[in-house]
């Protein structure tokens, strides 16, 4: 698909893409690399730095790299040293190297998600021009032919705008997708996985190696996962942190909900361990977010036509395994790879489905099983929550080593994958 014009309303727009988040954006990083023409419609009508902490792990950040946004993200990001398992006593359980320093040739980042986007952003503006992403452009449905597609938008206060023409639509726009309920109009609600999560961030001291990934306790009675995501000039660090608990109350699916600390600070109040005083970390944060651990059985297909979904409107999964934006990234970049070596559009949305929708199918499967968090519940499980003596009279590093070794193999960040992918 070579360049054309740029005109946004011409019938000659290569692809349009639904949704500036992470997702929408480094696709059109990646069709721009391509020489595809493409531009972006998003939603809200001002971009603002929204949402907490993720990772990209190492096949993210490859194709991140590869994009040119290494020198960006090491100024911007936490570059992460290691994963570190600890029961709900602080005692470790198992810890082992991250992303280079385990042998990777590209890091593992933690970043804040409003920092990941602004990098993206300016990057876009840069490269694609500062009308690359058209902000206050709802989509509300879209139409296709024999020749292309016609996406159909709603402005600030439902006002209809005049629709836009191109030849290829994608939906990135998140898990409240519209698309994808179009694609899908009879789909099941999502799926509650029994487990709620808030999350927060807070300025602190760095602990551990100041690049620690931890994951501590286990879900019945409290789990937390906490990682720096920012380093700042004084020698603190911005600590994002995720309490989870099991509950059968949950509230609807918005990334943007507050939360209350009396509903889970509870459960950490007696962490307080040599590394990391839990409670004082949970109320150092000036707000706090909750949100359901929910995500929706895989679909049969994403394509129909000349329509496609990326990212969370494809398979929104079970926030597990730091694994989300990750999938996300690899949809984009064989997305890019089917647009820019197919024959015609079609082909290659169909082709990108079959290499993109089982892969994702696992790790969606995966993160409702067999997250990397399997560590800590099996040791819970097996010590009957108590602390133990010596963790190999509970179980083998060798053990731990093949459960982590198992999920890094199902989401395509095994070294084996990184170094035969291309």
């Amino acid at each position: 698909m070579p360049r054309r014009s740029p005109d946004p309303a011409s019938p000659s727009t290569e692809v349009l893409i639904v949704g500036a988040g992470v997702a929408g954006l480094v696709l059109a990083l990646e069709l721009h690399d391509a020489g595809i023409d493409c531009r972006v419609y998003e939603a809200v009508p001002e971009v603002g730095a929204v949402g907490v902490g993720i990772n990209l792990l190492p096949h993210a950040s490859r194709i991140l790299h590869r994009l040119g946004l290494g020198e960006e993200l090491d100024k911007t990001a936490v570059v992460t040293q290691e994963s570190v398992f600890f029961n709900r006593f602080g005692q470790l359980i198992y810890r082992e190297p991250a992303g280079r320093h385990a042998g990777y040739e590209h890091p593992q980042y933690s970043i804040h998600r409003g920092d990941l986007h602004a990098v993206l952003l300016a990057a876009v503006q840069e490269r694609i021009g500062a009308d690359g992403v058209v902000l206050g452009h709802r989509c509300v449905r879209a139409e296709q032919d024999d020749n292309g597609v016609t996406a159909h938008f709603t402005g600030p206060g439902g006002v209809e705008l005049p629709p836009v023409r191109g030849r290829v639509l994608v939906g990135c726009d998140g898990i409240h997708s519209v698309l994808r309920k179009q694609l899908h109009p009879d789909e099941g609600e999502p799926r509650y996985s029994g487990i709620n999560m808030w999350r927060g961030v807070t300025k602190g001291r760095p602990f551990l190696s100041g690049g620690s990934m931890v994951r501590a306790g286990w879900i019945d009675r409290g789990k937390l996962v906490a990682y720096p995501i920012r380093n700042l000039p004084d020698g603190d660090q911005l600590l994002n942190w995720v309490a989870e608990i099991q509950t059968p109350r949950h509230l609807q699916r918005d990334w943007n909900r507050r939360g209350n600390l009396e509903d889970f600070l509870h459960a950490f109040e007696d962490w307080h361990f040599d590394w990391l005083d839990v409670p004082a970390m949970i109320r150092g944060s000036e707000t706090v977010l909750e949100y359901p651990m929910v995500d929706q059985d895989p679909l049969d297909h994403w394509s129909v036509g000349r329509i496609t979904l990326l990212g969370d409107a494809a398979h929104p999964m079970v926030p597990r395994g730091s694994n989300g934006a990750g999938q996300a990234i690899l949809d984009a970049r064989s997305l890019r790879h089917h647009l820019a070596t197919a024959p015609d559009p079609v082909t290659a949305l169909r082709a990108y489905e079959a290499e993109r929708l089982p892969a994702t199918a696992q790790v969606v499967l995966a993160n409702r099983s067999m997250p990397p968090d399997v560590i800590i519940r099996e040791v819970w499980q097996r010590t009957g929550d108590r602390p133990f003596d010596h963790i190999d009279d509970v179980i083998k590093v060798e053990e731990l080593a093949e459960m982590s070794q198992r999920y890094k193999e199902i989401a395509g960040f095994s070294a084996e994958a990184l170094r035969t992918d291309r």
